[in-house]
């Protein structure tokens, strides 16, 4: 008896705890999953799907690709629904110390140069791996970028350079994880792209180094004479054909470097060395770096899409500006869910699976009234229900956005897919509920919003620090339905129960 006493007041207690607990979270019923969402029965739970007014928007870009990012290079020349794409790198690859010497005497038998070979770190690609890239090294010739080190370029910015320091490398993507042996076969490597340089670049580097004689050298006596002499190179994507794709760099990577291969006299014969010069992240010799992402939609149908269309390019490329003017004196009810939804329309098969969608979406709120550019906030709660943050960055102790950054479980905005009457389609969902139930609560306003694919973002009003989203820059891109579309339409869900 005591036992069933005790496990009596055991069950009680826990649903009476349980019960208080829902009372206390009701309108957080989807923080788990929507499979807890009530059933819509319209006597006590309910649905309405509002209209969304998307239109598309191109960004007036100045985000920032950093050495900490993988860059971008190469060309898509033909994407038959947003274009083509350039995307070019410039870094400095230097000794980790100064004075720097290959450590010769100029009168020992045998030393002598045999080749300088650019060395970058591939990580992967995004497009259309079977046409092979065209690179080629060029010399910059821009004495801003020079003394840049300690400034971050935007995705605009295309240092002036010189006559090419390099053939024309045709690069078979497909083949770049295969390995490849180097240095007289004595070592190899995979995932690295390799150009040799000119003989005339490379005699003048290697000439130039603090232990040499004659005119003109010791460029490698400190680092500011070396700045002066050799200001930087630029890897560009020089293909006008049938290149599609675009290749992931990683510039700090120790496999981007420079490689002076020479030959030394070592205890009576002649043996073949190397030392690399590489990206240099440390003070005193910190090296500049700046990544040129331009798109050209000319003539694309992204240029001039008809209204029942969005065409969504990951940063820098587009976004989409969204009004939902029905949410505008909606009255005060229980919000269980409310949720954006978009939808692909599919186009063709092959180039919606080489181009691959964006992997993740973001949207944020227009401040109203804002100059030009326009100002944008943080979207209110749901980015992360699990931290306190403040868009209007007015509460003390407050981070105007989430520290933990956006917790996609809850937020969502991930890529999915499902299957439809016309085929698989790929497909994101928003949640918005809590942004919705303050909003029909308070009658607070109806922000107008930005829907993009970013890879970094800042909001200059309140910092001038980036804040790094999931993607990388220039991957991904997808045509959605907007809020006209008859198959695919852009579309707010709200499931609801009336007070």
């Amino acid at each position: 008896m005591v036992q069933k006493r005790i496990l009596f007041i055991a069950f009680t207690a826990v649903a009476l705890f349980s019960f208080f607990n829902w009372n206390c979270t009701k309108l957080d019923t989807t923080t788990i999953g929507s499979d807890l969402l009530p059933a819509v029965d319209n006597v006590h739970t309910f649905a309405d799907t509002l209209f969304v007014n998307a239109q598309q928007r191109d960004f007036n870009d100045t985000s920032i690709i950093t050495y900490l990012d993988n860059q971008v290079l190469g060309n898509i020349n033909n994407d038959p629904l947003f274009g083509k794409t350039t995307a070019n790198m410039f870094l400095q690859l230097k000794p980790s110390s100064f004075p720097f010497s290959f450590g010769n005497p100029d009168s020992l038998a045998g030393y002598g140069l045999d080749s300088v070979v650019l060395c970058l770190s591939y990580k992967y690609f995004w497009g259309d791996s079977t046409m092979p890239q065209k690179l080629q090294v060029f010399e910059v010739t821009d004495t801003r970028f020079r003394d840049s080190a300690n400034k971050n370029w935007d995705v605009n910015t295309q240092p002036n350079t010189g006559a090419s320091i390099s053939p024309v490398k045709n690069i078979d993507i497909r083949r770049l994880g295969d390995y490849m042996k180097y240095a007289w076969r004595s070592d190899s490597v995979n995932n690295q792209i390799r150009i040799k340089l000119n003989a005339s670049y490379a005699s003048t580097l290697f000439n130039s180094d603090s232990a040499s004689s004659g005119p003109g050298n010791h460029a490698f006596y400190n680092d500011s004479l070396y700045r002066n002499s050799f200001l930087g190179i630029a890897i560009k994507g020089v293909g006008t054909g049938p290149e599609n794709a675009l290749l992931y760099i990683n510039v700090a990577d120790t496999n981007t470097k420079l490689e002076v291969h020479y030959r030394i006299r070592n205890a009576g014969h002649i043996d073949t060395t190397y030392r690399s010069f590489k990206f240099s992240t440390a003070f005193p010799y910190p090296s500049s770096s700046a990544n040129y992402v331009m798109h050209d939609r000319a003539g694309s149908p992204s240029a001039f899409p008809p209204s029942t269309e969005i065409y969504l390019q990951a940063q820098p490329g587009t976004y989409a500006s969204l009004v939902f003017p029905e949410l505008t004196g909606y009255s005060n009810r229980i919000i269980h869910r409310a949720e954006l939804l978009m939808e692909e329309i599919p186009d063709n098969p092959y180039y919606d699976t080489a181009f691959s969608a964006p992997n993740f979406l973001y949207m944020d709120l227009k401040v109203p009234g804002s100059a030009t550019p326009a100002l944008y906030k943080p979207l209110y709660i749901d980015l992360n229900t699990n931290a306190a943050y403040d868009p209007d960055f007015i509460k003390a102790g407050y981070s105007f956005y989430p520290t933990g950054g956006v917790d996609f479980v809850y937020f969502g905005g991930y890529l999915r897919r499902k299957s439809t009457s016309g085929g698989d389609v790929n497909y994101y969902n928003l949640n918005i509920t809590r942004y919705v139930q303050q909003m029909v609560t308070n009658q607070n306003t109806n922000y107008e919003m930005r829907l993009m694919a970013p890879f970094s973002f800042h909001y200059p009003q309140y910092s001038l620090e980036y804040i790094n989203y999931n993607n990388s820059p220039a991957y991904g891109r997808i045509k959605l339905g907007s809020g006209t579309h008859p198959l695919h339409r852009m579309r707010l869900r709200i499931i609801y129960s009336k007070l």
